[in-house]
């Protein structure tokens, strides 16, 4: 049953910044949403790619061979806006289970969930979170909450909604502080400067956050220490994989030790060569202990299904602290989720079966 089941890849169609504003790649260009990563960049080398988005193809091409591979039919769909084009394709083609790539919807990470809501409401399977899990995850502050409530070290926070009404006596946070979108994956809206160390940069942080992504920022302490990644796979019950760590030794004298937005995607970026991921990490058994508990309790209580990412911060009194839980994380073949995998030894396309497999035995 496995081998021969029919497995529909969905992603999400990226986009490009163009004269007229934001645009699907296969428009007003040679491209075609189905178009290879590498055909991509190099066609776009005039225009301003988002990479976190232009990923997914790369993301895409090693997830449908992966699975042929493995001996699951395939086929392909690229989500354009269009969600009746979506629902057409879910009718028609009736597949067993959705590979579930989509990280937006016209380039709105808040619409991840609601495809996920379409596949719920067709009735099709599909890899990977729910749409609650989605949504919740999204949102920062409603996860630091959660974790908080339940036990879960993580840094202390404040919502800000309106950068005038900071005032350095009521804010109970000790500097440095660390400053993101409150509703944002991928790092998105994470810059070196995200990294505040006194009240006016803190002011001027936040109203650049508001402005730019027109949502609350999130200011919290920073926890000065080492950066874990817990790869999580499965569900009855969820096992954590070897834990990787960042390495930001190679980063230039003077940037801040934190994963950015240019760390992530920004290739040939003084940031993104210098933030290396390496696994296992060195850690003391009974702190590696610890690290996977609160990981697995976190992808429980955010209610995660098949794979997930947490990222912590192990301060130096050896606490360690959640910093986002992800769910449907990166897992083309150079992510970290991959490397992890790998450690534990299983082959790329072991580890994407797998995934389909937790997926399917849901389903049953």
């Amino acid at each position: 049953m496995t081998s021969k089941a029919h497995v529909a890849v969905i992603f999400n169609e990226p986009v490009v910044a163009t004269e007229n504003g934001k645009q699907f790649i296969s428009q007003g260009s040679n491209l075609g949403a189905m178009s290879s990563h590498s055909e991509v960049v190099a066609t776009l080398k005039s225009t301003t790619v988002d990479l976190s988005e232009v990923g997914v193809m790369e993301e895409r091409e090693h997830v449908e061979k992966a699975l042929q591979h493995q001996g699951f039919r395939t086929s392909l769909f690229n989500i354009d806006g269009d969600i009746k084009r979506l629902v057409r394709f879910l009718e028609e083609t009736k597949p067993d289970v959705v590979f579930n790539l989509c990280e937006s919807l016209k380039g709105q990470a808040i619409h991840e969930m609601h495809v996920a809501g379409v596949y719920e409401l067709v009735g099709v399977n599909y890899t990977g979170a729910a749409t609650l899990a989605l949504g919740t995850c999204l949102n920062k502050v409603r996860t630091k909450e959660l974790l908080g409530y339940h036990g879960i070290p993580t840094a202390k926070h404040l919502l800000v909604r309106n950068a005038d009404e900071l005032n350095l006596d009521d804010l109970q946070l000790q500097f440095p502080l660390f400053v993101k979108p409150s509703r944002e994956d991928a790092s998105i809206g994470i810059e070196n400067s995200s990294l505040v160390r006194d009240f006016s940069s803190l002011k001027e942080r936040v109203a650049y956050v508001m402005k730019t992504y027109s949502q609350p920022a999130l200011v919290e302490e920073y926890i000065e220490g080492r950066e874990l990644n817990v790869a999580i796979m499965g569900n009855n019950p969820p096992e954590p994989l070897p834990i990787s760590e960042i390495d930001f030794s190679k980063l230039p004298a003077g940037y801040p030790k934190i994963v950015t937005y240019n760390a992530k995607w920004m290739e040939g970026t003084p940031e993104y060569v210098g933030t290396v991921g390496t696994c296992p990490a060195k850690l003391d058994s009974i702190i590696e202990q610890r690290v996977r508990e609160i990981a697995v309790k976190a992808y429980r209580l955010m209610e995660i299904r098949d794979y997930a990412r947490v990222d912590m911060r192990l301060s130096a009194d050896g606490v360690p602290y959640v910093l986002e839980v992800n769910p449907n994380p990166d897992i083309s073949r150079d992510a970290g989720f991959a490397r992890s995998a790998r450690t534990a030894g299983m082959t790329f396309e072991e580890m994407i079966a797998k995934i389909v497999e937790h997926a399917l035995a849901r389903a049953k």
